[in-house]
């Protein structure tokens, strides 16, 4: 008996090494281990996760293939993850076979519960629904007006006050946790009119943002787990599972106090509201939506409104302070613009934040927000499902059932696609040859806003919130990273900085910027 099952093991053995030998080969990409696939090189990668998929992708030509699991049966499809930055296959993805590739049901299970079917983490005709009437609203003038309203308010009621005071005070600010409070404020205010209140002096803690950050991060580690692992944790309730029940349990009490107020509110015609929220309950198929469904378009617009600027604001913020040529440029943009607006009076340059047509007219800031999102995308990375067998453009067979990962950051960071300085920070590749005009690149090459069907509704308020924000400091206070600061990334969906952006706040002195303009303006 013990020979048969000595013979049997080392058949097993020797079955699974030809096995393994024979799909090791035929993967590109970081080493693969028997039994444990790629999860070393992950593990030992960890705290550079981004940078060492850009590398693999550069080193196989935009496009690899590895395996997580190297069990056989599992191995072939979910454990396949084929990773791609190469633009004609993203365009392939994200455009052209755009149906062979939905969210699927493992990113589908890791968010439901915060935020059920909604146009984020939804597929289909339930996708396309909300999808068709979100356009409707994004499109309206008065959506942007909206958003300029709350975002001039945050600036010059709160952020200002707050840099000011540590100014004259020479203390240090986190620059992304004030940028995260304003955005979560604006896009509170956008998505269903309240204000959390987050960025006020003091900065105190706001119940419905920490139970809405905790139920974000305890998503986010689900995807760090098999869904049997996570979902086991939530049945016997353990770690951040725990932290999940009791901060949906907030966002659930708070939003529908909201909802139950603003449905009094717009059935006694005391205020005409201009939230999505209100937008969404004053279509003719409000009689169709559930209370819940209304939380979800509640929660799916602030996931994608708050991370996505804050982040990219404080990237650019620290990348401005590493490259003084270019916060001279965009400081020269803004003081020409405000002294053709309001006059060569600095004091009137910052009674009020920019304008509509004023911060319109800011081209090259714009350009520098671009180039920040191309090197630090606020979603370096996003997954898509295998429907169906195909092939992608290079050539590459994914297998139904599998997953594709496309990287937003290496897609910034490829020679093949950005030329030899594609690494430097460089505004002008967004602009004309006169340097006038914004030149948009293509969505498949630049995928910072998504591309294709689901590219971003937002983006255009995206930028009038950013270029709003980055003139109004940069115009007041110049800004240096605190001594003994790191800036690093921090690992996670969105490209947070680890540590903050800690930086000392100075008086603006705008003399030798005026210098140079006058002095451009002779030449």
């Amino acid at each position: 008996m013990d020979i048969y099952v000595a013979l049997l093991l080392f058949t097993a053995i020797t079955s699974y090494l030809l096995w393994f030998t024979f799909i090791s080969r035929s993967l590109r990409g970081p080493r693969v281990w028997p039994l444990l696939g790629s999860l070393p090189g992950l593990i030992e990668n960890f705290e550079r996760m981004h940078d060492w998929m850009a590398d693999n992708l550069r080193a196989c030509g935009g496009t690899y293939q590895t395996c997580i699991c190297a069990v056989p049966f599992l191995a072939r499809k979910q454990g396949l993850v084929t990773v791609t930055c190469d633009p004609r296959n993203l365009e392939h993805i994200l455009k052209t076979r755009f149906d062979n590739y939905p969210k699927g049901p493992t990113w589908q299970a890791v968010f439901h519960d915060l935020l059920g079917f909604g146009i984020f983490n939804s597929d289909g005709d339930t996708w396309l629904f909300q999808r068709k009437t979100a356009a409707l609203e994004f499109t309206t003038r008065t959506l942007r007006q909206a958003m300029a309203r709350w975002v001039n308010r945050a600036i010059h009621g709160r952020l200002c006050p707050i840099l000011e005071t540590a100014q004259s005070e020479a203390k240090p600010v986190d620059m992304q946790d004030l940028m995260l409070r304003l955005t979560f404020d604006n896009i509170c205010g956008l998505a269903f009119g309240g204000d959390p209140h987050t960025l006020v002096p003091g900065l105190p803690e706001n119940g419905f943002a920490n139970a809405f950050d905790r139920a974000t991060e305890a998503c986010l580690q689900r995807f760090v787990f098999t869904e049997i692992i996570w979902r086991l944790k939530k049945w016997l309730r353990l770690g951040l599972e725990v932290s999940l029940s009791r901060s949906l349990v907030k966002i659930d009490d708070y939003l529908s106090e909201v909802i139950d107020k603003r449905k009094e509110e717009l059935m006694n015609r005391q205020k005409d509201y201009d939230d999505l929220l209100s937008r969404f309950m004053k279509r003719k198929e409000y009689s169709s939506y559930s209370d819940k469904f209304l939380q979800h378009v509640a929660l799916n617009f602030i996931l994608a409104g708050r991370d996505t600027s804050s982040v990219a604001l404080s990237w650019f913020f620290w990348l401005v302070i590493q490259n003084p040529r270019v916060e001279e440029k965009v400081l020269l943009e803004i003081c020409t613009v405000l002294t053709e607006t309001r006059g060569a009076d600095m004091a009137k340059w910052v009674d009020e934040p920019l304008d509509f047509e004023e911060v319109d007219r800011l081209v090259y800031l714009k350009a520098a927000l671009s180039e920040t999102l191309r090197l630090y995308p606020s979603v370096p990375e996003d997954s898509k499902h295998v429907v169906a067998d195909d092939v992608l453009p290079d050539g590459t067979f994914v297998p139904a059932g599998s997953s594709i990962s496309y990287s937003i950051y290496s897609a910034g960071r490829m020679q093949s696609t950005w030329g030899e300085d594609c690494l430097e920070f460089k505004p002008e590749r967004w602009l004309s040859p006169d340097g006038t005009k914004f030149i948009m690149h293509d969505h498949f090459k630049f995928v910072a806003f998504n591309a294709g069907p689901r590219i971003c509704l937002g983006k255009d308020l995206a930028y009038l919130q950013m270029k709003s924000v980055a003139a109004s400091v940069l115009l007041r206070h110049r800004l240096a990273v605190a001594p003994g600061h790191k800036v690093e990334q921090k690992m996670s969906m969105t490209l947070f900085m680890k540590h903050g952006l800690k930086v000392d706040v100075h008086q603006r002195d705008l003399t030798q910027v005026i210098a140079n303009m006058k002095q451009e303006t002779e030449n």
